[in-house]
Parts: structure tokens; sequence; C-alpha cells
């Protein structure tokens, strides 16, 4: 079994069971795996009692971005973050724009990708200039081996490292990356148990417990994203219940993203979001009181930029994912004096 191994990471998070059955820890599915077996994510595998990442050597996309290609509005802005991936998810989203590379060792039993060594991606990153280690297209979460070396070595070269995750791992995963992971834009996907049972295979609750805690315990920076599909999730009385949970567990001065949906994966018909439901959301969400709401793939609105709650100045101007001006001053709004709330803004 050796040699079998030799390209296998032993995972992190796990504990032996019963027999040669192994608990895994890290992320809310909490599998007990069999020998020979796999977890929910399909790239965690039981052999002979050990617990193994399958996609530890196998990178299928690493490129730089905006950093507001996460979402990430409020962190480091304007700045370039390199994106890093490998395949596997531990929900089954059917609206899922990434699910070739998501849902493929699931459902293809296929793990494809590069051998990139941590020490190869950060100094990529560093070439090419960019402020942050972004791990994002799949959920990071599952491939959270990586991330450790990577974010540790990053950390180390002055760069900072983010998540962009559906938000399902345990606090013991939280706890376990917090000493490298300086932001983290959580999908709160709807507010209704019965969206992400029927939507996503999963369960709400864990989602919400994890925003709560890193919000409440943590010094790692949290944006929420909400992707709006029609006659799903955007009635007036969910929204309203999601903007008052972000306000209570969360603080008003965390952004809320709010995203138009494009028919994907195995919800064609779906319309996308009309403009005037992401419009709705956003005053549901500004009579809640949060600070900074966006309306996202919705290139052109006015809603991309960030202004002053107190006096409403034009802080940040973005087109796209670009920033054409930026008049905040040592995150101060310039006019009226208020703290506008960011990392390094």
């Amino acid at each position: 079994m050796k040699a079998a191994r030799e390209d296998l990471k032993e995972a992190v998070l796990w504990e032996s069971a019963e027999e040669t059955k192994v608990h895994c820890r890290l992320c809310n599915w909490r599998c007990t795996i069999v020998d020979g077996k796999l977890g929910r994510c399909a790239v965690r595998k039981n052999i002979d009692g050990t617990l193994y990442s399958l996609n530890y050597n196998k990178v299928c996309s690493a490129n730089p971005d905006p950093i507001e290609k996460k979402p990430l509005f409020h962190f480091q802005p304007g700045s370039r973050s390199f994106s890093i991936a490998t395949m596997g998810c531990n929900f089954r989203c059917e609206f899922c724009q990434n699910w070739q590379v998501s849902q493929a060792a699931f459902e293809a039993g296929r793990i494809s990708g590069q051998p990139i060594s941590p020490e190869q991606i950060v100094e990529a990153a560093v070439r090419d200039g960019c402020a942050s280690i972004a791990y994002t297209y799949t959920e990071p979460t599952v491939f959270m081996e990586l991330c450790n070396d990577c974010g540790r070595l990053a950390k180390q070269r002055g760069l900072s490292n983010v998540f962009v995750s559906n938000g399902f791992m345990t606090i013991e995963a939280i706890d376990f990356a917090a000493d490298w992971l300086d932001g983290i834009n959580v999908d709160l996907k709807a507010f209704s148990e019965d969206y992400y049972k029927r939507l996503c295979k999963a369960r709400l609750q864990p989602v919400l417990d994890t925003i709560s805690y890193i919000a409440k315990k943590t010094d790692i920076w949290l944006e929420i994203t909400t992707l709006l599909l029609p006659d799903q999730n955007d009635s007036d009385d969910e929204l309203k219940r999601t903007a008052a949970f972000i306000v209570d567990k969360a603080g008003v001065d965390v952004p809320w993203h709010i995203s138009r949906f494009y028919p994907q994966y195995k919800c064609p018909d779906i319309a996308p979001t009309s403009l005037d439901a992401l419009e709705r959301a956003m005053e549901i969400g500004k009579a809640a009181g949060l600070r900074y709401i966006y309306l996202g793939n919705a290139p052109g609105a006015r809603s991309e930029s960030t202004f002053c709650y107190d006096c409403g100045r034009m802080l940040i101007q973005r087109v796209g994912y670009r920033i054409v001006g930026n008049n905040i001053e040592n995150s101060k709004c310039p006019d009226c004096g208020a703290d506008i709330a960011g990392f390094e803004l």
C-alpha cells in the first residue's frame, strides 16, 4: 500500500474509530468512513484506517484575480489575489456555476489537476504582484491540507489568505485555520432549511453557526453573499429574516453581496434574477440596518460602489471588478469622518 500513497497527503482533522473506521471533523457532515471508502466530499479516503486527501496534488486552477471577484469589497480593495482550487465539494448545489470542477469527483469519480507545490503557489502569487492567496472556485474546506500549507508560507511572505466558502466547515476547522486565514466570503444561500435540503443537499444551521462564530469569536474579516433565485429564496419575508440574522449575529458592518442568478447546471429553466428583485432585496437590507450592500452580476450598477453609510459620499467607485476611484482616507470618510469597516482600507 505504501507505493499507492506516495502522491497522497494525510488529512487534517480526523480521528480513528472502531476497527479501521475514521471520523472526519473537517465539515459538518462529520463523516464516519469505513476502510476503502470516501467521505461525502469524494476527495478524502480512508486507507487502512488513515484518512488521506486525494486532491492535495491536483490543483485545477491557479491564476490572479481582482479581490473584488471573490467578492470581497472591504478587504484590500483594488488588490490582486492569486486564486487556486482543487476539485471537490461537500454540497450538491443544483445551480452551481463551477459544477464542472466542484462536482466531478462525486459525479464522475474524477479528480484532475496538476501537482503544484505550496512553495510554487506562493512564489507565483508574489511574482504576479498579488496581495493575497484566495482559496476559491470550489469549496476550500475540502482541500484544507493544501490551504494550510500555502497559508502558512504565504504569511511568511507578507501575503494574506482568503476563503470563498459555503460555510459548512466545523468550528474545529475554523480554529485550525485562524492563524493564517485573514478573510472569508461565506455563501448564505437562503434562509430556509427546505431550500438547503432541496437545492443544495445540505443544511442551513451549520452555515448560520459558522457566520456567527467567525463574526464574534475570530479576527477573520467576513463578507456574505446570497445568490437570489427567482421564486426560490427571494420572498420579502425570507430576505427580511436573512438581513435580520446578519445584523444580529454578524453586525451592521458586514458587507452583504446580493448576486444575480443566471441559468446554470441543473437549473436551466429558472429565469435570471430581475434587477427589480435585486434592488428590492437591497432596500430590505438597508431597512434592517446593514451599512454596506452590493448587487453582484449586475455590471454597471451604481450599487457596485461603496458609499459612506453616514453622509452618502461615494468612497470607492467600481466598474465591474475595477476600481476607478478611491476616496477613503485611513479607513474614514473624508467628508464626515465616519469609520468605514474593512481590512487595510
